[in-house]
């Protein structure tokens, strides 16, 4: 069965590792977990023993997981195995980092920034921004402010080619625990951006150590011959000659050379945009999910009474090679004893471009005592012992063939490119081999090469369904033989995988791409510019693509754009857009005229709409936003709408946790896999190296002129590439297959596929049309993925709004956000004071008030109706709370009592919400308008007249 989670299903005996981990419930473990074997059936189980043999409960223990999904099972599977329900798992801590830390800031966190001299704070109202190009789009317009506001870094702006390179540089120092203050380095974390010349050192001389017993240059020199190519260094730059010496060897000064470098001015403007850049977050209401973390850990770390509070008796984390340095230290600040469990395999470890820190899981005991260490530099905040940690391994595997298995450890010790050097004893040694438990050895392992590569995988394809020579085990462990939905097409990179998807669409061919793409490259986004580009009087390079949609040719696009002689059916089309007075009719229309009704355009303009809403962007501004999404690239991930029998494509991050019983490796390309290296950014961060700036802006030659950094680049020829993940990523796809593994290349295979052990055969291309009767040929879609659970709606959404459309005095709804943050803030003690009046009043009802106040409480009514179940979810202003009475207080702005009745509907939810939970309490509802201070009492409506309401939103038709 493919496409399933890779994980065991529930067996009711577990195997001796596995009960191994489930019985080991004190101290601290490291557990390999290798492919297949059926972790999350042992942490799962592991959790239940927890419950039903201590006295920890579920508010005891964290187990983090690293995708919501994950959770959301994990969770299944445990009601499944304790005396637990559902609905009290509910709020249990099982979640990820982000979830975490986003509960912790909510609670606690509201005057976290301050801690880093921010003035600014994180109200229950904070967005989290999970959409990239929406956070792309907020520090462009960022970094535009930046640059009017910062004249003295003029010629650091001048070398930054790519802004957005500083956003992803701003993230990967968060992730290590690198933040900004107001006056410096947050624990003095600046030191890290100076570098480690040691961990330098050990890499230059690595590099530099002469081959075949001496007789060879060393690779670092051979790798030197390309200094100065292409390239424009300031006059002091050594010559080539200088910089590889007249030996087998670099000279070895020159690793103290190209390090000393003074970057005081560097790490001033990097401090001064990030920090920056957090008050602008900050200031904007939202945060990224490296920001929550930061903020978290800032908090905990200073707040000794709350960690106290909050810290945990037991701690898992699962996937624990997929996290980052400050996750790690998180763990370590929760956990309020050794009781311990880190649950990974470093073998699996493929996602270093979302931060993850491998070294986490391989140094596993040596981190936690540096770590500990480190958090304990000023006071003791971990108490508890980090000497003892036993290693628990899961071997057996429940997915793939002993032979797919061992042929998957070759791929770990082959080299990547020609000039990869690594020591494979060393990761021969780290390996844990795994023992198949399947009751077939039937598995097929081939490579085949031709020039048309696309065509050739359809055909081997064609000619393993229904081969016997291929069989794949069914539901029951019986062979049977292969159909599409069995095959998976794994793929390093995504432009393969679209390419063959278009190969197959020409040949009706059954598959399914299922991953990225780049939504702002697609024709959708491509008109759109050019019509936005019409409308902004960038008349040329808007009609250009216009004109050519419409077919006309090359001369004739060149005659209208010379004599302005615009076709008259496009000129009234422009003119019908310049009518329009909003961005989002804009892009329907345009939509509409090419027939663009898809999820494609639904997700663009989701998209579009989402920048104008999170940012001030002029349409000149979205405009050079959406050229530069165009150039680069920015992926939005797709859902596939696939039939049920059809083959998938995916990249190999994106089949990660899955499995397939045949599994296809394309593209085993030179320069596809390992991509070839792209070119580093401007500005960039290692942690040997440092921060280090690769183009300087100088007036050398009496020109000013933007020149190349003659130290960054034999720096960057010092570093090692990251083939060691590459590696790890050949070795996911293997491991992905349940029966057998097939590779493809074009002309030019890359050295994995060159060095394996495995014959490459001449392939064929002669793909035939694909005839499926009964199941048609899915289509490539892309869609805004639908909300698992009941329909969510607002109270607000029950409210007639057209009782405010005759209202010209009111205040607007800045200035309500604005009251309700300063009533938040008074309830939670900050230091606060009243701005105007209504303010002024709000602080004196609060201070009236003798009982336990709650502001910003999230509420939720769940409730069925005639058309499905619903939640009704809102935020109470204030809760009032005495032994026999519970207060709903809402604030008001309004200038008058005109909305009354509608704000009853709302109250009212909020009445049956709390009704439900406190049943021997006397629940009361009131607003308290804030401009004269009153407070007037709402009798709640009936919850059948609630249901009533949200009958007729949801079926208007029917009243």
């Amino acid at each position: 069965m493919s496409n399933v989670s890779s994980e065991q299903p529930d067996r009711p005996t577990p195997n001796a590792g596995q009960t191994k981990l489930i019985e080991s419930l004190d101290g601290t473990y490291l557990v390999d977990a290798g492919a297949g074997t059926g972790k999350t059936f042992a942490i799962t189980r592991r959790y239940a023993n927890i419950l039903a043999t201590t006295d920890a409960s579920p508010d005891d223990i964290l187990l983090i997981t690293f995708t919501r999904n994950a959770a959301t099972e994990m969770k299944d599977r445990i009601v499944g195995q304790c005396d637990y329900s559902m609905a009290e798992l509910a709020d249990a801590p099982i979640q990820t980092f982000h979830s975490l830390c986003h509960d912790i800031l909510q609670n606690h966190g509201f005057d976290a920034p301050t801690r880093l001299g921010i003035d600014e704070r994180i109200p229950s109202s904070t967005r989290i921004i999970e959409d990239d190009i929406v956070e792309e789009a907020l520090f462009s317009e960022f970094f535009e402010q930046f640059v009017d506001d910062h004249p003295e870094y003029t010629d650091l702006i001048r070398v930054v080619s790519d802004p957005l390179a500083l956003l992803g540089l701003i993230n990967q120092l968060a992730s290590k625990g690198v933040f900004p203050t107001s006056d410096g380095w947050y624990r003095d974390s600046g030191q890290y951006l100076d570098g480690d010349f040691e961990a330098f050192k050990r890499q230059f001389d690595t590099l530099n150590e002469p081959r075949n017993g001496g007789s060879k240059q060393s690779r670092l020199r051979s790798k030197l011959y390309q200094y100065g190519k292409n390239k424009c260094y300031l006059p002091e730059a050594p010559s080539k000659a200088a910089v590889r010496g007249d030996g087998k060897q670099v000279p070895e000064e020159l690793a103290q050379r190209v390090f000393a470098e003074d970057r005081e001015d560097l790490k001033g403007f990097v401090h001064d945009v990030y920090f920056e850049y957090l008050e602008f977050a900050l200031s904007r209401n939202y945060l990224n999910f490296g920001f929550l973390q930061l903020f978290a850990f800032v908090l905990l770390y200073e707040d000794h009474a709350l960690r106290d509070r909050l810290e945990y008796e037991y701690l898992m984390i699962d996937e624990f090679q997929d996290s980052s340095e400050i996750q790690f230290k998180l763990g370590l600040l929760l956990a309020g004893t050794d009781n311990i469990c880190v649950v990974g395999d470093w073998k699996q470890s493929i996602y270093s471009f979302q931060y993850a820190a491998v070294e986490n899981i391989l140094d596993f005991r040596q981190r936690l005592t540096q770590f500990a260490a480190d958090l304990n530099d000023d006071v003791s905040r971990i108490t508890y012992d980090t000497s003892s940690v036993q290693t628990i391994e899961l071997t057996q595997n429940y997915r793939s063939t002993q032979r797919i298995l061992d042929f998957s450890e070759e791929g770990l010790v082959t080299p990547a490119a020609t000039y990869d050097s690594f020591d494979a004893d060393e990761i021969q040694d780290r390996i844990v081999s795994l023992d198949s438990n399947t009751e077939h050895e039937n598995s097929r392992i081939e490579a085949y090469q031709h020039e048309d590569e696309h065509e050739a995988v359809l055909t081997k394809i064609q000619d393993v369904v229904g081969n016997s020579a291929y069989q794949v085990r069914d539901e029951n462990g019986e062979l049977r033989d292969p159909e599409y939905r069995d095959i998976a097409v794994l793929t390093r990179t995504r432009d393969f995988g679209r390419e063959l998807q278009a190969v197959a669409d020409d040949h009706d061919f059954p598959m399914a791409y299922d991953g990225g793409i780049e939504l702002f490259r697609t024709d959708q986004a491509k008109l759109l510019l050019a019509w936005l580009r019409i409308l902004d009087s960038n008349a040329d390079r808007g009609w250009a693509p216009v004109l050519e949609r419409a077919g006309y040719t090359l001369d004739e696009i060149d005659h209208i754009l010379e004599t302005e002689s615009y076709p008259a059916d496009m000129r009234a089309f422009r003119d019908s857009l310049a009518s329009l007075e909003s961005l989002g009719g804009v892009m329907r229309k345009v939509f509409d005229r090419y027939g663009f009704d898809g999820s494609r355009a639904d997700v663009l303009l989701h998209t579009i709409n989402s920048i104008r809403d999170t940012t001030t962007l002029t349409v000149g501004d979205l405009i050079r936003f959406i050229a530069r999404g165009i150039e680069h690239g920015s992926t939005h991930e797709i859902n596939t709408s696939a039939a049920t029998n059809s083959v998938t494509v995916q990249t190999i991050h994106a089949t990660k946790g899955l499995e397939h019983p045949i599994v296809i490796l394309a593209n085993m390309n030179n320069g596809r896999f390992p991509p070839s290296g792209g070119r580093s950014p401007t500005i960039m961060y290692d942690d040997a190296a440092g921060l280090r700036q690769r183009k300087t802006f100088a007036n050398a030659h009496g020109d000013p002129y933007i020149y190349d950094n003659w130290k960054a680049d034999v720096l960057t020829r010092c570093l090692n590439r990251e083939y060691d993940e590459e590696r790890r990523l050949l070795y996911v796809s293997i491991t992905r297959a349940e029966n057998h593994v097939l590779f493809t290349a074009g002309d030019d295979p890359n050295t994995f596929l060159d060095e394996l052990p495995v014959d490459i055969q001449p392939g064929t291309a002669d793909v035939e049309d694909a005839d499926i009767a009964g199941d048609p040929r899915p289509t490539l879609t892309l869609s805004i993925p639908d909300e698992v659970g009941p329909t969510k709606l607002s109270p607000h959404s029950l409210m007639d709004t057209a009782v405010y459309e005759d209202v010209e005095d009111g205040m607007g709804t800045e200035f309500g956000t604005q009251v309700h943050d300063f009533a938040e803030a008074y309830v939670l003690g900050a230091d606060v004071v009243p701005r105007n009046t209504d303010e002024e009043h709000v602080q004196q009802r609060i201070d009236s008030l003798p009982g336990e106040l709650r502001p910003e409480q999230q509420v939720y009514l769940p409730m069925t109706t005639d058309s499905g179940d619903i939640t009704l979810s809102g935020a109470i202003d204030l809760l009032h709370i005495t032994p026999d009475s519970i207060d709903i207080i809402d604030y008001k702005t309004d200038r008058g009592r005109h909305a009354e009745s509608e704000y009853r509907k709302q109250l009212s939810v909020y009445y049956h919400v709390l009704d439900a939970l406190y049943p021997e309490r006397a629940i009361s509802t009131a607003i308290l308008y804030t401009e004269t201070g009153s407070q007037v009492d709402i009798e709640p409506l009936s919850e059948s007249a609630l249901r009533t309401l949200v009958e007729n939103i949801r079926n208007p038709d029917s009243t």
